[in-house]
């Protein structure tokens, strides 16, 4: 991973791991701190850790070519999910090492007269991230790793005792962010360093969750079992209103930070690590030693970032003919390293409710246009396919950049004619036709598990393709966005819904208004691929509801983040998982089939953690009775 600011380089040294000397030294406090950001390329990316984020929420199900790991996240009756399957192993496995290797940064900064209480600072938010991505996905955990509480640990120990969600909060969480605020530069010392503004977010997000987790709405068991009640003497309102308080006090002083114009500049590819991303797990194309992975093949496995490529369907598999009468059928959309298309491999899937309902306005907002590719465009001479035309949707000629399947925005007043299955001169992948369309289409309605939309704001981008298909079998080069400024306003918002005292100017519809009046802002048709300059901010505001709900900032939070990982955790904190996901719509996995199916999820109250991975239970020198105990009921 190469951070470069101005003169300045994050030189990553690769370890396996640090011992206790090695912390005692500036290089090694150096190394340490270099490797907290290299770490989060072994959660953020992963495809499987990125499974558990999404599927089995309203924003998606499982794909065609699910394995095991993706179908049972689903809760459709396609497997159980149990300590071997639940990928949030991925996270439990990363995250320790980690917060082991920032507690001997925290304790051995002492003795090293030229560490900066801000160097220190960047360790305490990496523990403090760390910690609470895991009291969110597991319940309590352990903070003393075998030398005590938040100590660095020296020695080997197979025991293990964890912690209650309170103290987890309390003594780790909490503490350490409110050191980093303090510590930390507004402005980082290498580009995508840990700064003030991201502090605060994670410390306004803490916040607001643990509100959550002491109100408890809806009685949704914790582990281990420990009162709701705040080892401080705090209570949930007080909790909402620091969320808030902390989190305006990030807008207004944002540092180098703040909204990008449009949306569709927020994940346009050439724009990667512009104003509005606070953290992110980096990659690069120049260097297959700071990339992490090659540059030209990806296996599928960490620290690849190679999310992406899970909600991305074989449109490699589209036909178009070069003569005709179709007696010389190509594949008109090769696999190509580009944000729209790269490597597909059908793993995950958009939920139909999720193009239909959460994205309802494609018209006046932009975030629909900027999340998703729903035009396939021909690229056939890159691979070295000599015609300048090919014969597609009834039997219209495609010129090279042209449209050759089109996902629909809405349901057309005219009938879609959908081939029969290997009717000639027909699409093969079951897309239908239009009266005068020179591409197929499918409407949202015939979205299914083996052709959909993709995900464009997760697609790759290299600079190095050239006139040719570049390397789209390589893990993406971009970096894997994180945390962004905006999350800034959906937490206050959400604080405000909960009851918090809003400032004047920044109640919670106010601060919903800003993401959405961007959002109405238009400078690129994204999937026409023209420009367009048109504001409709005017619109969206004016849509907005005069007062606002939970589930209107859940509707948003899915609008501005899909595809991104937060959606999982999102219904989780807020307890409403089953009451927005429990049931879905979908196609089915076969070519041509365009009737939604309704699925029923069982969503239970003990599916609102994970499971403790059985590689953990497997290292403990315990009783089974023990690890049956350490174990999150209803996964023995």
């Amino acid at each position: 991973m190469s951070l470069a600011s101005c003169e300045d380089i994050l030189d990553e040294q690769p370890r396996s791991n640090f011992d206790p000397s090695f912390f005692q030294t500036e290089k090694g406090l150096n190394g340490g701190l270099t490797s907290m950001y290299a770490h989060l390329r072994w959660i953020y990316g992963d495809a499987y850790y990125y499974n558990t984020g999404l599927t089995g929420t309203d924003e998606v199900t499982y794909g065609r070519d699910a394995d095991e790991n993706f179908l049972v996240m689903d809760l459709s009756g396609r497997g159980v999910i149990n300590a071997n399957n639940s990928r949030a192993d991925r996270l439990w496995e990363n995250a320790f090492p980690n917060i082991n290797t920032a507690s001997g940064i925290i304790e051995n900064a002492a003795a090293v007269s030229t560490i900066s209480p801000a160097l220190i600072a960047e360790a305490r938010f990496f523990r403090a991230f760390d910690y609470f991505l895991l009291v969110q996905t597991f319940g309590g955990v352990p903070l003393d790793l075998g030398s005590g509480e938040l100590m660095f640990n020296r020695n080997p120990i197979r025991t293990s005792v964890r912690n209650t969600v309170p103290e987890v909060y309390t003594k780790a969480i909490f503490p350490d962010l409110l050191t980093a605020i303090n510590d930390l530069p507004v402005t980082g010392r290498v580009i995508g360093g840990a700064t003030k503004t991201l502090a605060r977010l994670y410390l306004a997000k803490a916040y607001l969750t643990y509100g959550w987790w002491l109100e408890n709405p809806n009685n949704i068991p914790t582990y281990p079992e420990a009162q709701r009640v705040d080892p401080d003497g705090h209570n949930a309102q007080w909790y909402f209103q620091q969320a808030y308080d902390v989190a305006t006090t990030a807008i207004e002083s944002p540092g180098p930070f703040g909204l990008m114009e449009t949306f569709y500049d927020v994940n346009l590819a050439q724009n990667d690590r512009n104003k509005e991303m606070l953290l992110y797990a980096d990659h690069t194309e120049t260097s297959e030693l700071y990339n992490g992975g090659s540059l030209t093949w990806g296996n599928g496995g960490a620290p690849d970032n190679y999310a992406g490529w899970m909600m991305t369907w074989n449109y490699t598999n589209i036909r178009s003919s070069t003569t005709q009468d179709w007696s010389s059928p190509i594949s008109s959309v090769q696999r190509e390293a580009v944000q729209a298309l790269g490597r597909p491999w059908t793993r995950m899937a958009p939920t139909i409710g999720a193009i239909t309902n959460t994205f309802a306005d494609k018209t006046n907002d932009s975030r629909y246009d900027g999340t998703f590719t729903t035009v396939y465009r021909g690229n056939w001479p890159k691979a070295g396919v000599d015609a300048p035309v090919v014969f597609n949707a009834n039997s219209l000629e495609v010129s090279p950049g042209g449209a050759i399947l089109t996902f629909l925005d809405e349901e057309p007043a005219t009938a879609i004619t959908y081939p029969a299955p290997g009717q000639a001169g027909r699409s093969n992948v079951g897309a239908g036709e239009l009266p005068g369309r020179a591409d197929f289409v499918i409407s949202p309605q015939g979205i299914s598990r083996i052709v959909y939309p993709g995900l464009w704001k997760l697609g790759p981008y290299r600079t190095d393709n050239g006139n040719g298909l570049g390397q789209p079998n390589a893990g993406s080069t971009r970096p894997f966005h994180i945390a962004k400024f905006s999350e800034l306003y959906f937490i206050a918002a959400e604080a405000a819904v909960k009851g918090a005292a809003p400032k004047a100017g920044q109640d919670a519809r106010e601060l919903i208004n800003v993401i959405r009046a961007r959002a109405g802002k238009w400078r690129w048709d994204n999937n026409g691929n023209v420009a367009k300059v048109q504001d409709n901010s005017a619109a969206m505001v004016a849509a907005t509801p005069a007062t606002i709900d939970l589930n209107f900032i859940l509707a948003e939070r899915s609008r501005e983040y899909f595809g991104e990982g937060y959606r999982w955790y999102d219904l989780v904190r807020t307890q409403k998982w089953n009451e927005l996901a429990s049931t879905y719509s979908i196609g089915g996995d076969k070519y041509g089939d365009h009737t939604p199916q309704t699925v029923v999820r069982t969503i239970q109250p003990h599916h609102y953690l994970r499971p403790i991975p059985q590689a953990q239970l497997d290292r403990m020198d315990v009783t089974p009775a023990e690890k049956a105990a350490y174990q999150n009921p209803g996964y023995n």
